[in-house]
């Protein structure tokens, strides 16, 4: 059938430790019969959200820029790997902006009980999560976690897996811990698996 995915690189260096964790996770999806299109955030050309509120009557925003392709790229999809760093206990400035966007789908299915995803889709749709963070103390990730988690139900594509790994201002070079990176691999190739297993089994709901 094919497994679509979507990843999203929230670290503003494109080689950087979160980039090369990225790397892996989607090695692994495309291992597993995935195609993936990775995109850079920080890159992309977007304004943060107005609230305008435009989209609280129909499905598109009034801010006319680049999130208009995104829109539909993550509608699409058959799941999400997001690759972000922790910056000042969350998400990163663009990324945050980013998925602040997604207002759209938030209106769409909780104001107006018309999500842009359709329930088989859903079923269908998961999200890995992979993040690494400077300190090494608790709860350093519940911030990015609260978020990843409701922008997942937004878009009817719900946090699956994640890896993740504090005290990088210690461990520098991620390449030191080939267990994580390891990890990543496999909960991409997992992610691509899973993906798979119930589009048959939606697609064998409807025969």
């Amino acid at each position: 059938m094919g497994c679509n995915l979507v990843a999203l690189l929230g670290s503003p260096r494109q080689e950087g430790n979160t980039a090369k964790l990225l790397q892996e996770a989607v090695r692994g999806a495309e291992e597993a019969g995935c195609s993936v299109e990775v995109i850079h955030v920080p890159r992309l050309q977007i304004r943060p959200c107005m609230e305008i509120f435009a989209c609280k009557t129909k499905a598109e925003c009034a801010i006319k820029d680049d999130m208009e392709t995104y829109y539909t790229k993550i509608r699409d999809a058959d799941g999400l790997i997001v690759a972000t760093p922790v910056m000042t206990m969350g998400v990163p400035g663009a990324l945050k902006s980013f998925l602040d966007r997604f207002q759209v789908f938030y209106m769409a299915k909780y104001e107006r009980g018309e999500p842009l995803v359709t329930p088989k889709e859903r079923k269908i749709r998961k999200m890995l999560l992979l993040s690494i963070a400077g300190m090494n103390i608790p709860n350093l990730f519940a911030g990015l976690l609260q978020t990843m988690h409701a922008f997942g139900e937004i878009t009817d594509c719900p946090l699956w897996k994640k890896v993740l790994l504090p005290d990088m201002d210690n461990v520098r070079d991620i390449t030191t811990r080939p267990e994580v990176l390891k990890e990543a691999y496999e909960k991409g190739y997992a992610l691509g698996e899973e993906i798979e297993k119930a589009k048959s089994e939606v697609a064998l709901s409807m025969e």
